[in-house]
């Protein structure tokens, strides 16, 4: 059984016992959350919604928020003595998907 799910602007596919990293989400940790926006739902045949399936949740499990891997952005302006550089750590939530129904 698995489902597709969205938060963050982002689709993925999850099972029972899977572990992914979202978008950060407001929840502490050790806390559950549940995703209402089910895009399909598969338990031998697959249910599709329009745009979402009604009825549908995912339970998770909140294991961890954080920041990613810095990305460093350089930006500059050949023969002008232009030059930029910032770096980025994208904020996460990283969750355990418990029960899919």
């Amino acid at each position: 059984m698995y489902a597709i799910i969205e938060t963050g602007g982002k689709q993925y596919r999850v099972t029972d016992g899977d572990v992914i990293y979202v978008e950060k989400l407001n929840a502490e940790v050790e806390s559950e959350v549940v995703f209402d926006k089910v895009v399909a739902i598969s338990d031998g045949e697959l249910k599709v919604g329009a745009p979402y399936v009604e009825g549908a949740t995912v339970k998770g499990v909140v294991l961890k928020n954080g920041k990613g891997k810095k990305v460093t952005v350089f930006t500059y302006k050949p023969k002008k003595g232009c030059a930029r550089k910032k770096g980025h750590r994208q904020p996460y939530t990283k969750v355990e998907i418990k029960a899919i129904g």
